[in-house]
């Protein structure tokens, strides 16, 4: 299943796989211009398999697909140069990132500089990069591939420029609202976190939680009532608990 001849090969990754048949596996691989391709991996579970040790999440994959139904068959699949390896936090975090891509992004749906920023992140995870800034970087720019962007560097009503040092609401379909004093109230945001995550700034301790919890707001209103199961996995984490 590796050879090269005869194959269009994509730029891929595995995002989630689950037995099919006695020997075979179901994958979701996300590629770089297709977006995402549900694929059988035919005797891929087979105990003197080949491709057994290639089809895992976070590697970069080359491969070779067929079929013109809904689900097509893998028919050669190798691994790329660029190896990422995630362990800890990190780990976790990578399964979260596949999780949103599952969750929002279309089948057959192209997204090639989202495919980008998904390497990227997967990069920054593997090399140490500060946690809670990788991830909101790529939420954000998730959403704005999507159509969803948000303004997080003007006021939503009067135009003006945030200011670092007031506190704003950020309301779904309006953006981000300027609170009077005397109004504040818990989920109320500061504006130097809202301008460090326009501008993918570092994010102090009190801008992290701030960024988190508003960036799961906004998240929970596209992925709907079901909640991601990876978040789960960041329970016993302390300083990504809530991602």
């Amino acid at each position: 299943m590796n050879r090269r001849e005869g194959w269009d090969l994509r730029s891929c990754f595995v995002l989630h796989s689950r037995p099919y048949s006695n020997t075979s596996l179901l994958i979701e691989f996300f590629s770089r211009r297709e977006g995402r391709i549900p694929a059988i991996a035919k005797g891929a579970r087979a105990r003197h398999s080949k491709v057994r040790g290639v089809l895992q999440p976070f590697v970069r994959l080359l491969a070779g697909f067929a079929g013109r139904g809904e689900v097509s068959t893998l028919m050669s699949v190798e691994a790329g140069d660029d190896l990422v390896r995630l362990s800890g936090q990190a780990l976790y975090c990578g399964f979260y990132l596949n999780e949103l891509l599952l969750r929002l992004v279309q089948r057959g749906d192209p997204h090639e500089d989202l495919f980008s920023d998904y390497q990227e992140a997967l990069t920054g995870l593997g090399t140490g990069e500060d946690i809670d800034r990788c991830l909101r970087r790529f939420e954000m720019r998730l959403l704005a591939s999507l159509g969803y962007g948000v303004c997080l560097d003007t006021e939503a009503i009067t135009g003006e420029a945030v200011s670092p040092d007031r506190y704003y609401r950020y309301e779904i379909e309006k953006g981000a609202v300027m609170q009077q004093a005397g109004t504040r109230s818990d989920a109320d945001i500061q504006g130097k976190t809202l301008l460090a995550l326009a501008h993918d700034h570092d994010l102090g301790g009190v801008e992290q939680k701030e960024a988190r919890r508003l960036m799961r707001r906004i998240l929970s209103h596209y992925l709907g009532h079901r909640p991601l199961k990876s978040r789960e996995l960041f329970r016993p984490i302390g300083s990504v608990r809530d991602e």
